[in-house]
């Protein structure tokens, strides 16, 4: 990921997207109204996030296997940026919810098994900040965030259904934004936020780790 062409393509994304997001043409829905543009900061963000948090899986099966320190340090940095845009999504979601819903956090089955997946994911970083020896911390890591990858799944997409209480689209119940209003409008801008968003962390990603290499070979 050397080449500057991306990073390029990462920076028209999101300036489209964010212009897109708050100047293009909107479908006008029932208490939804403008709030609507939001999707393209809050759902994108999540979109990202679930990227992200998958590639960092993927690397601790890796390390897991090859035992190699950069597939470690790979997994735990897009594990960071993973849970940077899970916060992004969440505030963004709780400002949506306090215009739509009438306060921030409602208890809500999807906020809640949000909140429940992201902290499990901050567990993760102080698990790795806890531990001194680098094999044991990559390798006691490594396995960690293929469990907290898996449950990640039913928390955001399998537990929500099962319930009637959940306002979100496509949750108890509630049909989702494909069935109705996703129309051309909002997809000109929503799945071009979905990559400017995932480029950019993977620009963060490549950033943190570039240092991190150069403070092992400054100790080496």
């Amino acid at each position: 990921m050397k080449k500057k062409w991306w990073k390029v393509l990462c920076i028209v994304l999101l300036i489209y997207s964010i212009l897109g997001a708050l100047l293009f043409d909107a479908p006008r829905l029932a208490i939804l109204n403008e709030t609507i543009r939001n999707l393209h900061f809050h759902v994108t963000m999540w979109f990202a996030m679930i990227i992200l948090l998958v590639t960092s899986a993927i690397y601790a099966i890796k390390y897991l296997r090859s035992n190699r320190i950069d597939h470690d340090t790979l997994s735990a940095e897009f594990a960071n940026a993973g849970v940077l845009f899970g916060i992004l999504g969440i505030v963004t979601g709780a400002i949506w919810a306090n215009f739509t819903w009438g306060e921030p956090w409602s208890g809500d089955a999807k906020q809640n098994s949000s909140a429940i997946a992201l902290l499990i994911y901050l567990a993760y970083l102080v698990l790795r900040n806890s531990l001194e020896d680098q094999q044991q911390k990559a390798r006691v890591s490594a396995i960690y965030n293929v469990f907290a990858f898996a449950a990640l799944i039913p928390l955001l997409f399998i537990l929500p259904r099962m319930t009637d209480s959940s306002l979100h689209p496509g949750n108890g119940g509630n049909p989702g934004f494909n069935a109705y209003d996703l129309d051309s409008r909002l997809r000109v801008v929503f799945y071009p936020a979905i990559l400017g968003w995932t480029l950019l962390g993977v620009w963060l990603v490549s950033l943190r780790v570039r240092i991190k290499r150069i403070k092992m070979a400054l100790e080496d």
